[in-house]
């Protein structure tokens, strides 16, 4: 008896290769959506850039972050965090985009095909991921026109930068999964109330040890605050560090928390699509 050879489509090449089209074809249809809403883009560019005026500006000469007086290397202090910041509230703009083309009928056409199941979820964060580099980029030239510098070395610059989008990366599964689990955009944006404490209760705008005990200790422990601790050390930034293991190990904080984000809600958001309607 003659054996018959599988089909292309059935070895594990052939799956895997539609796989990866399936994501391209979502990654496409996100930045197709994106330069349909101009808007959008802006609205995430434009939050920033409003943060870094009011808080280096505004509040900024009142800081004393260094012990030096306040407002010294203010600047210096307040950017990375502002880094980690945006990265860290990116992640609601991905559960409005997901609750949207839940509630409009997008992800049911996609899962009424024959795509990879992971499609929606990996395809969303690929495509989040590289709008978030175009936000860091941006937001790297406002700092540059502002006056601020990197004082570590190409090697050590480049991998604060990994390190902000490793950060990006994680919380967008959570806010795959958010986008999914919500009714519709309207509940979604709802959830901004919750996510704001989240950036703002951090040491992305002064050191925790500057706050009182207790809200100094979940500031401490807080994924952004790891970021924010472990780019301005690469950085050569002012770093106000305090005596809880995240901040004397922010490098390794800031590997593991993304790291065990992505564990928990990666799975998460890959069940949640494969459920949806039942």
């Amino acid at each position: 008896m003659t054996a018959v050879a599988p089909l292309p489509d059935e070895t594990l090449a052939g799956r895997v290769k539609w796989t990866l089209h399936d994501y391209r074809t979502i990654v496409g249809q996100e930045f197709t959506h994106l330069l349909r809403e101009p808007a959008n883009f802006a609205w995430t560019l434009g939050f920033p850039i409003v943060m870094v005026l009011l808080f280096v500006y505004v509040f900024g000469s009142a800081m004393d972050v260094t012990g030096q007086g306040a407002g010294v290397d203010y600047v210096a202090y307040a950017m990375p965090g502002m880094f980690a910041m945006t990265m860290a509230f990116g992640f609601m703009n991905t559960a409005m985009a997901v609750a949207y083309a839940k509630e409009k009928g997008m992800v049911d056409r996609i899962r009424s095909m024959p795509t990879a199941s992971s499609a929606v979820v990996v395809g969303r964060n690929i495509s989040d991921t590289i709008h978030a580099g175009v936000d860091l980029l941006v937001l790297f030239l406002i700092a540059l026109a502002i006056g601020w510098r990197s004082e570590g070395t190409v090697w050590e610059t480049l991998g604060a930068f990994a390190l902000l989008i490793w950060l990006r990366f994680a919380l967008i599964w959570i806010g795959v999964w958010i986008g999914l689990m919500a009714k519709n955009v309207e509940q979604t944006g709802s959830l901004f109330a919750l996510a704001f404490p989240f950036g703002m209760v951090s040491s992305v705008f002064t050191p925790p040890e500057l706050m009182p005990g207790w809200l100094g200790a979940i500031a401490a422990w807080n994924p952004v605050s790891a970021t924010a601790t472990a780019i301005r050390e690469l950085f050569g930034n002012p770093v106000a560090t305090g005596g809880s293991w995240p901040e004397q190990h922010a490098l390794a904080a800031a590997v593991l928390w993304p790291l065990l984000i992505t564990l928990v809600f990666l799975p998460l958001g890959v069940r949640r699509f494969r459920n949806l309607g039942r």
